[in-house]
């Protein structure tokens, strides 16, 4: 078996290469194609924990729920977790093989394409088709030299190309002419096809506009996806673009929204619960009054720490408590918590310790191995089911663990309650997703009798809502074409 290829990229980042590589996903899973998304390099602090034992971005772990599948390392066989602003640490295959700063990674491209295309012949030998997603714009120039996210991997393997543009910011046009324009003559050829997102508005004074794009370029509209209001899917790495915020909720959760913030799709069934207000608080702002804080995960704790002292949290944090108020520390927010935090190694950053906030009594080091785990059990409060994953370099040893916040895998004990009940720290993501685990905790923080939610669900739901976009709104006889697979319907613009 050899896949078909086509690739999605982006005229910027969060243009909705994404959300479109998930559509064809289960869009072609709905016709009965094998089907796999791919994504050769990511950079994301977002990331979900694989079933071969490794991580990949998050934004593909939804790609391969779309089709079906669970996360696979070769679905995102490069990832990048930004630890600086000028470095990162970097994970091939799912695992971690250290930290380099942009020059140095230049220089390593060359051994991560090998990595990538090893990934894909994988892939090609095991499905029908492939669904690529680029990263950031394949028009960043300073980047072409060893390319290996867009148009460098599109030429290796001989797949076509459609770009897509986000219409909700402005400028598509000049977007995606530019774009193609910037491309190199063999690149060009190799774009099948426009895709436009986000639109709102009259499809009819869009039109001039539809007609002038596929005259100017040669390239066809493949369709005008629409502005999905309420679409609750996982974030690839940006924090919400449009936070909401209810005004009559009966529960309020704040999130210090950390500079180095990692899988901030932990507080995904937070923001989506109609009964909770949940805010990310940024530099600069006062934390208003709340139910409770929950302190996130991060890839540079001991930096992101010193950053909560000074926007003044742990003075927040006291007063909080102080009031009755309930604290959470997932992962590195739960290293936050207690007495020290130790790097010896330099493992994110220079080899150093931080005192910790203090709130629970344990210490964490940080070593040279990942944990990498999916992970189930059972919460102490209630023994409500929680169901999610570890990723961390921490270990964590103190008298708090005594009284663990949960128990994992029938006998693992995790995390950490206080005993006086008010804090709550544990390594694990996803802490908020499953039913009952949700309920168990949005109870614990005071809101009891709530309205059930079922995030899994939602994602399906929202999975489905967008290949319902692509039925509706694509060239689905000319994507079937490029693919060689049962035709669609042509889009009617």
């Amino acid at each position: 078996m050899s896949a078909r290829v086509l690739m999605v990229q982006g005229c910027t980042s969060d243009a909705g290469k994404s959300t479109l590589v998930t559509a064809l996903c289960r869009w072609l899973r709905r016709r009965g194609v094998p089907v796999a998304p791919f994504k050769p390099q990511n950079m994301a602090l977002n990331s979900a924990v694989t079933v071969d034992g490794g991580e990949i971005g998050r934004a593909q772990a939804v790609q391969a729920q779309a089709a079906g599948l669970p996360p696979h390392t070769d679905f995102n066989p490069v990832l990048l977790k930004p630890n600086s602003d000028v470095g990162a640490q970097v994970i091939v295959h799912g695992q971690a093989i250290g930290s380099m700063d942009a020059r140095h990674y230049h220089d390593y491209k060359r051994v991560a394409m090998d990595a990538v295309l090893t990934s894909h012949r994988r892939l090609a030998a095991q499905y029908e088709a492939i669904i690529v997603e680029g990263a950031g714009s394949p028009a960043e120039i300073n980047l072409r030299d060893r390319d290996i996210a867009n148009m460098g991997y599109a030429e290796a393997v001989d797949c076509p190309v459609v770009l897509i543009a986000d219409i909700d910011r402005g400028g598509v046009f000049a977007h995606l002419v530019g774009t193609l324009a910037l491309l190199s003559e063999s690149e060009q050829a190799r774009v099948v096809g426009f895709v436009i997102n986000r639109f709102r508005g009259d499809m009819a004074l869009l039109q001039p506009g539809l007609d002038w794009l596929a005259q100017k370029t040669g390239k066809p509209v493949l369709g005008v996806l629409p502005y999905l209001h309420g679409l609750q899917l996982e974030a690839e790495d940006a924090l919400p673009r449009d936070p909401v915020h209810k005004t009559h909720a009966r529960l309020r959760v704040v999130v210090p929204a950390l500079p180095r913030i990692s899988n901030h799709t932990d507080f995904d069934a937070l923001r989506t619960h109609p009964e909770v207000d949940c805010r990310f608080i940024g530099p600069g702002q006062t934390p208003p009054s709340c139910d409770l804080i929950v302190l996130p995960g991060s890839k540079s704790t001991r930096a992101d720490l010193a950053w909560l002292r000074e926007q003044g949290w742990d003075d927040a944090i006291a007063r909080h408590l102080r009031y009755g108020g309930k604290v959470i520390g997932i992962c590195g927010g739960f290293q936050m918590l207690g007495r020290f935090v130790h790097d010896p190694l330099g493992i994110e950053s220079e080899p150093g310790s931080s005192q910790g906030l203090c709130w629970l009594d344990v210490e964490t080091t940080l070593e040279a191995r990942k944990v990498l785990r999916r992970v189930d059990g059972r919460l102490a409060l209630g023994e409500a089911r929680v169901s999610g994953y570890e990723i961390h370099c921490g270990v964590s040893h103190g008298a708090a663990l005594e009284q663990p916040s949960s128990v994992l895998d029938g006998h693992r004990r995790d995390g950490a309650l206080s005993p006086d009940g008010q804090i709550l720290g544990s390594y694990v993501h996803g802490l908020f997703d499953h039913p009952e685990a949700l309920a168990a905790l949005l109870a614990w923080s005071g809101l009891r009798e709530a309205v059930a939610l079922d995030l899994p669900s939602q994602r399906e739901a929202a999975i489905d809502r967008l290949a319902d976009a692509v039925e509706a709104h694509l060239d689905t006889a000319l994507l079937s074409q490029l693919l060689a697979v049962p035709g669609g319907q042509a889009c009617a613009r």
